[in-house]
């Protein structure tokens, strides 16, 4: 009954408005990307004055299967799993076969860090990354000479 208004359409107000459309927004496919997804792996990141310290749960790799990529400004972390069980019977036929494949991917946007410096190690499920920062240039104050 309160809905009711004459000579005109229902009109929301301003913020129910735009909490609607906040709403709509963020239930769109779009954003799915970045919800959890299980094609992902979690991750911890630090930052010291000196440098960005990531931490990445890896558990079952091997250093071989992990590629890291720096291609300015993003910072890629890469994992490719190609697991194959059999269990094979005493006439070679097959009783049970379990293949695990992925790509796990996670990538981070930085800037202004050494490249050069990146160092990176595995231990336990654990990759650890250390990413230096650039350091700023200091300025220095120039002083104007007395000219002829």
């Amino acid at each position: 009954m309160f809905d009711l208004i004459p000579f005109g359409r229902h009109r929301e107000d301003a913020f129910s408005q735009l909490a609607k459309t906040f709403n709509d927004v963020f239930q769109d496919d779009f954003f799915a990307p970045l919800k959890h997804s299980p094609v992902s792996f979690r991750t911890d990141i630090r930052e010291t004055e000196q440098a960005y310290l990531v931490e990445a749960e890896l558990p079952g790799f091997q250093k071989e299967d992990i590629e890291i990529d720096y291609a300015a400004p993003y910072l890629t972390i890469k994992a490719v799993r190609h697991e194959d069980q059999r269990m094979e019977d005493s006439k070679q036929q097959i009783v049970r076969k379990e293949r695990r494949y992925g790509e796990y991917v996670r990538r981070f946007y930085v800037q202004d860090i050494e490249e050069e410096g990146i160092r990176a190690f595995l231990k336990d499920g654990v990759l650890k990354l250390e990413v230096p920062k650039r350091q700023p240039t200091r300025s220095k104050r120039i002083q104007i000479q007395d000219g002829d």
